[in-house]
C-alpha cells in the first residue's frame, strides 16, 4: 500500500484532499497531515511516503524549500504542488524542482483522482509491483501503444514515405477503421527556449495528451500522440457523426491549454486540423497540410484553430530572394551592416506588397534568405548553423519576430566577419576566398591564388587547412558546386553550360563531383529542387 502526506496550512484543505481521494480504490492509506513545511518534512524523514501533496507556500518551511529538502532526503519521492493563479511564480520554481504535477485551486476531483492514479502507477512502477502475469500483459499492451506511438512520430518527422494498409499493420500495428474518418491534430507551442525549463516542457507535454484524452477519448475510437519539442500531434479515428463534436472538443483542448499559458512564462498555443481521410495512403498528405497550415499563425495569430490550407499567394519568391543574394554578397563582401538591413527589409517589403501571403510562405522567404546569407559569408559550421536558425524559427509565433531573428543572424555574421579579420593570420586566406569568389569560373591553380596572397604553396596549404579544417581543392569544389546547385535551381540553362560557367572544362568531372557533394547527378537536382 502506497503512503501519502498531506501537507496545508488550512486544516479544512488537509481535510477536503482527504475526502476527495477514494483511497481504496487507488490501494493507498494517509500517513499524515502537516500544517507547515518543518513538520511535513518531519513526516517524510519519519513515515518515508510515497507522495507528498502539498500548498506551495507554507509557514515554517517555505514550500520551495520543502520540496527541496525533501527531495533530498528521498529522491524518488512523488510530489503534487496545490496552486492558487496568485501564486504561478512560486509554481514555476516549483516545476524546476522536479514535481510530479500541479493542481490549482479550487482542487477539482476527477483531476485529482487522476493525478493520483498517474503518480501510484509510478512509484508501483519503480517498486516493481504485479504479478508476472500482469507484467506480461502489460509487456504486451506497451509494445502495441510503442509502435503505434512511432507512427506518429515518424509521420512528424517525415520519415514514412507512401504508407500502405499493409505497412501500417506490419510496422505499427495500425489499421485505418473502415467507414472512419482519420484527422491530424497539432497542437504547437511557441516558446524562448533560452528562458524555458525542460521540466516544463515535460509538464506542457502532459497537460496536452491528458487535455486530448479527456475531450477526444469519448469520440474516437482510436487516438494515437507523438511529441517532437513544440509540438503535440493526436491522430484521431471517429465516425463521421462526430465529426462536430469532434471540432468543438478541438476547440476546447486549445482553450485549456492557452488557460494555463501564465503558467509557464511567455508561452502561446496554436492549434492546426488537418482534413479529414479514409485511407491509409494519404495520411502523409494529411500531415504535411497540417503542417502548413499552422504556420498560418504566424500572419492570424496565436491562440486560434486554423483549418484549411489558403491557395497560394503568388508572392515574387525569386525576385525577394534575387534582392537578398546581391544585398548579402554586398554585406559580405563590404561587411556592410546597412546592406544586411536593407536585405531584411527587402523581405519585409516583398510580404507586405502581397495580398493574403501565407504564413509557410513567409517562413520559407526567412529561412532561404538566412541559408543565402551564411553561404555567402562561407560560414565554417553553416549546415549546424542554418539548421539552429530554422529550429529558432519555428518556435517564434508571428512575422515580425521572424525578421528580427533574421535581423539578428545577419548582424551577428558580420560581426564575427569582423572579429576574425582582426586576426593577421587570417588575411591570406581571407584574400584567396575573396579570389576565389571572383574566379571561380576561371581554371583556377593553387599557385595562381599563392601568388595573389603572397605565400609559397606549402606554408598557404598548410594554414588554410588550419584555418578553414579543409584543403583548398576542397574548397573551390565546394564554391564551384554550390553556385552551380544555384543555377539548376534559378535557370532552365543545359547542364553543359552550367559546368562551364563554374569553371568545369569536362562534364563527365563536372558531374562526378557535383554527385560527390550532393549525392544527385545534376538533373536529379534539378528534378527535385528547380
Amino acid at each position: 500500500m502506497l503512503k501519502v502526506i498531506i501537507a496545508d496550512d488550512e486544516e479544512r484543505v488537509c481535510r477536503l484532499i482527504h475526502m476527495l481521494i477514494d483511497w481504496q480504490a487507488l490501494n493507498m492509506e494517509l500517513a499524515g497531515t502537516a500544517s507547515n513545511g518543518l513538520e511535513a518534512l518531519e513526516l517524510v524523514r519519519t513515515c518515508h511516503p510515497d507522495i507528498l501533496i502539498t500548498d506551495i507556500r507554507m509557514p515554517g518551511c517555505h514550500g520551495l524549500e520543502l520540496i527541496e529538502r525533501a527531495k533530498q532526503e528521498q529522491p524518488q519521492l512523488e510530489i503534487v504542488i496545490i496552486s492558487g493563479y496568485a501564486h504561478f511564480e512560486y509554481a514555476q520554481s516549483a516545476i524546476r524542482h522536479g514535481v510530479g504535477d500541479y493542481l490549482l485551486k479550487p482542487i477539482d476531483k476527477t483531476e485529482l483522482m487522476q493525478t493520483m492514479r498517474k503518480l501510484a502507477d509510478r512509484c508501483r512502477s519503480r517498486r516493481k509491483l504485479g504479478s508476472e502475469v500482469e507484467d506480461l500483459r502489460r509487456s504486451s499492451r506497451e509494445d502495441k501503444q510503442q509502435l503505434q506511438g512511432r507512427l506518429m512520430q515518424d509521420l512528424l518527422a517525415r520519415r514514412l514515405e507512401r504508407p500502405t494498409a499493409e505497412k501500417l499493420w506490419d510496422e505499427y500495428r495500425f489499421r485505418v477503421p473502415q467507414g472512419e474518418y482519420v484527422q491530424i491534430a497539432l497542437l504547437k507551442m511557441d516558446y524562448d527556449a533560452q528562458r524555458f525549463s525542460e521540466a516544463s516542457l515535460s509538464i506542457i507535454e502532459e497537460k496536452a495528451e491528458k487535455a486530448f484524452q479527456a475531450e477526444l477519448g469519448p469520440l474516437c475510437t482510436q487516438m494515437l500522440f507523438a511529441q517532437s519539442g513544440s509540438e503535440t500531434g493526436a491522430l484521431l479515428c471517429y465516425v463521421p457523426e462526430q465529426q462536430k463534436a469532434v471540432r468543438k472538443r478541438l476547440r476546447s483542448c486549445l482553450n485549456q491549454m492557452s488557460a494555463q499559458c501564465a503558467l509557464f512564462g511567455n508561452v502561446a498555443f496554436s492549434m492546426a486540423v488537418s482534413p479529414v481521410v479514409m485511407r491509409a495512403e494519404d495520411l502523409v498528405r494529411a500531415c504535411g497540410e497540417v503542417r502548413l497550415t499552422v504556420l498560418e499563425r504566424l500572419t492570424e495569430g496565436t491562440g486560434k484553430l486554423l483549418e484549411g490550407l489558403p491557395p497560394p499567394s503568388g508572392i515574387d519568391r525569386e525576385g525577394a530572394l534575387g534582392a537578398c543574394r546581391a544585398l548579402a554578397q554586398m554585406s559580405v563582401e563590404e561587411l556592410n551592416a546597412q546592406a544586411a538591413l536593407e536585405a531584411v527589409s527587402g523581405i519585409c517589403e516583398a510580404v507586405a506588397r502581397t495580398p493574403h501571403v501565407r504564413g509557410s510562405e513567409i517562413m520559407q522567404l526567412v529561412l532561404d534568405a538566412g541559408g543565402l546569407f551564411l553561404q555567402r559569408a562561407d560560414v565554417k559550421d553553416g549546415e549546424q548553423q542554418a539548421e539552429a536558425f530554422a529550429a529558432q524559427c519555428e518556435r517564434l509565433s508571428c512575422a515580425e519576430q521572424l525578421y528580427g531573428a533574421l535581423q539578428a543572424l545577419l548582424e551577428t555574421q558580420i560581426q564575427q566577419i569582423l572579429e576574425r579579420q582582426r586576426s593577421g593570420a587570417t588575411r591570406p586566406i581571407r584574400v584567396a576566398r575573396q579570389y576565389v569568389q571572383q574566379h571561380y569560373h576561371e581554371p583556377i591553380t593553387l599557385e595562381q591564388v599563392c601568388e595573389a596572397t603572397g605565400f609559397s604553396v606549402s606554408y598557404f596549404s598548410a594554414l588554410f587547412k588550419k584555418e578553414t579544417g579543409e584543403g583548398f581543392v576542397k574548397y573551390l569544389t565546394r564554391v564551384r558546386i554550390s553556385h552551380a546547385k544555384e543555377l539548376l535551381q534559378q535557370t532552365n540553362l543545359p547542364v553543359a553550360e552550367i559546368c562551364a560557367r563554374v569553371g568545369y572544362n569536362d562534364i563527365k568531372h563536372f558531374t562526378q563531383m557535383f554527385k560527390k557533394e550532393t549525392n544527385l547527378s545534376p538533373a536529379q537536382y534539378r528534378k527535385l529542387y528547380g
